[in-house]
């Protein structure tokens, strides 16, 4: 007695089919999974088993083999266990064969025949799709993930009984109807820049790095607002379009992090890890791979405070997701990309006690710690930082004053122009904000005058700025440019653009 059911697995945060074939032969009772399967996939045996009978029907008491096809790619989770307990009472004859084939199963199940949520369920309603399916059958929870796709029915069960009553005909599943307001974004944010009194250079910068997609550094004394003002950053950036929300929603559902009920990913991300993070932990991977916090920033922003305290082996390997915007994990077996499109902003103190420049407070650090605490981010990595920003304590007449800073809103205002404009500039080319410019197109869209060239010539040689710095200030010129609504590049722009790439040379000789 042979049958088979479709269900689906992951590598990445895309999905492939998987067809659950179950055959029942005479012979000792026992049951075995084949086809790579992992330690949770191996165990479904129990489950299964004790799912069968607490639901009312009858488990074989015969050899029972469980083959996992393509067998070549290991198998990892607990979304076999719905298929492997509908393949068996298909073996039996119990449920329709045919039925079987028709859509994609999916679905943990506890002891007593209850299903519980999964991960992964929207790339997976993704496959469902692309393979022509009628449909996929899902727990409760997961039913507003798969909703987002269109053209699939969205089948969502509570049970094993419910599922074998469906497919009998029985009993009906109606398809699961997405209310639209699951995946509008949130009208408010919990922080707002209006709440910020002073650094209004502070802020310059933040408007331009959002406007053009820049990657940015603050270096400040404890207490100056460096972490309050990076909270805000993601109130100043452009609404997710529904591509780029498919795709970061994708990333939340292969973590099983997608907010209950939501179908979509609505906000962007604001991660905020550690500085005890391992570099697995960051980039992602493991013995399985999976995606690190540099994924689930996607489209969004990472930010790390008290950036020397982290590890530098765990600072290096942002190199290439911050170049690439993606993250390859290769492994002995297989190799997996992730996608790592997403703004850094970090924070950290001038040395190791805080205060070292600061008129007020005396720096308690000797020369050979101050050396020893900056030595901790690499000189490649700080050149790949766009925007160097200086941020000073706060004076008590802008704490005291009554008057609120600018709103996020009119900030936003301001960033979504610049970015009309870039997506003008770039509607051709795989391209969105002027960050990830390459040098083709930088000498094409950033062309200085004679004035504006012989100040960045100036600049690069009074502070030994490097080939990397020179492209990223031609960057931050072109954004600046935009925010002002200029065509041309002007000396002005430049020499704003130059401030943020100082920092570092005076502060980190």
């Amino acid at each position: 007695m042979l049958a088979k059911v479709l269900s689906s697995a992951l590598v990445g945060i895309d999905a492939y089919v998987v067809e659950v074939e179950v055959d029942i032969s005479q012979g000792l009772p026992s049951f075995s999974t084949v086809g790579l399967a992992e330690g949770a996939v191996r165990e479904s045996k129990e489950r299964v088993k004790a799912a069968v009978k607490n639901s009312g029907y009858h488990f074989p008491p015969d050899r029972i083999t469980v083959n996992l096809a393509p067998a070549d790619i290991k198998k990892e989770g607990s979304a076999f266990d719905l298929p492997m307990a509908l393949g068996i009472l298909a073996a039996t004859g119990l449920v329709p064969k045919t039925a079987c084939m028709e859509a994609l199963v999916l679905g943990e199940l506890s002891l007593d025949g209850l299903i519980r949520p999964i991960k992964g369920t929207l790339p997976m309603a993704i496959t469902a799709r692309e393979q022509g399916l009628k449909g996929i059958i899902l727990p409760v929870e997961n039913a507003p993930e798969a909703a987002v796709v269109d053209g699939i029915g969205v089948f969502p069960a509570a049970s094993l009984g419910q599922v074998v009553d469906f497919l009998c005909g029985v009993t009906p599943i109606y398809a699961y109807c997405m209310d639209k307001n699951t995946s509008r974004p949130d009208s408010e944010y919990q922080h707002d820049f209006s709440d910020v009194r002073g650094q209004e250079n502070v802020k310059r910068a933040m408007e331009i790095a959002a406007a053009g997609g820049h990657n940015m550094i603050m270096i400040g004394p404890p207490g100056a607002g460096k972490t309050m003002l990076a909270r805000r950053l993601h109130t100043i950036l452009p609404e997710l379009g529904f591509q780029e929300a498919l795709e970061t929603s994708k990333v939340y559902s292969v973590m099983g992090m997608m907010p209950r009920g939501k179908g979509l990913i609505s906000v962007r991300p604001f991660r905020t890890p550690h500085h005890t993070i391992s570099d697995a932990g960051l980039i992602g991977g493991g013995q399985i791979p999976k995606p690190g916090e540099v994924s689930l920033a996607h489209n969004g922003v990472l930010f790390l405070d008290e950036l020397p305290e982290f590890r530098k082996n765990v600072l290096e390997v942002l190199r290439q997701p911050m170049e690439e915007g993606q993250v390859t994990i290769s492994r002995a077996s297989s190799s997996v990309t992730y996608p790592a499109n997403f703004m850094l902003v970090a924070a950290m103190n001038p040395c190791p006690c805080g205060f070292l420049g600061d008129p007020k407070r005396e720096c308690s650090c000797t020369y050979l710690q101050i050396r020893r605490y900056r030595s901790r981010i690499s000189g490649p990595l700080l050149d790949r930082i766009d925007i160097h920003i200086e941020v000073p304590p706060v004076q008590f007449k802008d704490l005291a004053g009554s008057k609120e800073g600018e709103s996020s809103a009119t900030m936003l205002d301001r960033v979504k122009k610049a970015r009309e404009i870039q997506a003008r500039r770039f509607q051709r080319m795989k391209l969105h904000t002027n960050a990830g410019m390459s040098s083709r197109q930088i000498r094409k869209f950033c062309v200085l005058d004679s004035q504006s060239d012989d100040l960045l010539e100036r600049a690069m040689e009074k502070f030994g700025l490097s080939a990397r710095a020179h492209a990223r200030i031609l960057k931050i010129s072109r954004t600046i440019a935009d925010l002002d609504g200029s065509e041309d590049l002007r000396s002005s722009h430049v020499a704003e653009a130059i401030q943020y790439r100082t920092l570092d040379r005076r502060m980190f000789r």
